[in-house]
């Protein structure tokens, strides 16, 4: 028995039913099942008009997925290494500064709940928040169980 072959078309519109895509990303999954004569480009081109691709909505999107669990620097870079372009990157960091002290109290809170008892655990803790990409403002916020209005990254 043969098996059915999915134009691009019908597989792009299969990959964006699941979850948002990146321009790049979804250029990227094409790539593998483009024959000659296809033009990935132009699909992209026709789904982004149709409004079936958007990189606003993939970065909300990542956002949310991301936001309870990473820092801004985890997810700017990630959003940057999936091609958002500086200027669309320039307003998420914005938008995402608000609430990183927050965001790292709650994934300190999850992964410790407690403070240091010496600097070595402090340590620890730090880098794990490091780690996870959240400012150093933020991280010691959260490490100190520091006042709410310090949220000025």
């Amino acid at each position: 028995m043969a098996k059915l072959q999915i134009s691009l078309k019908g597989r792009a519109l299969r990959y964006l039913s699941a979850r948002e895509h990146s321009r790049l990303e979804l250029a990227r999954k094409l790539a593998r099942y483009a024959q000659e004569g296809d033009d990935i480009e132009a699909l992209l081109d026709t789904l982004e008009a149709a409004k079936l691709l958007s990189q606003s909505r993939f970065s909300e999107s990542l956002i949310h997925r991301r936001a309870h669990r990473y820092g801004n620097s985890r997810i700017l870079s990630e959003l940057q290494s999936h091609g958002i372009d500086a200027e669309s990157l320039v307003d998420i960091k914005a938008d995402l500064a608000s609430g990183e002290v927050a965001r790292a109290r709650e994934v300190w809170r999850k992964k410790f709940n407690q403070p240091p008892a010496d600097a070595a655990e402090r340590a620890k803790q730090m880098r794990f928040l490091l780690q996870r990409g959240f400012s150093h403002r933020a991280i010691q916020a959260a490490v100190k169980g520091g006042d709410e209005d310090a949220e000025d990254c």
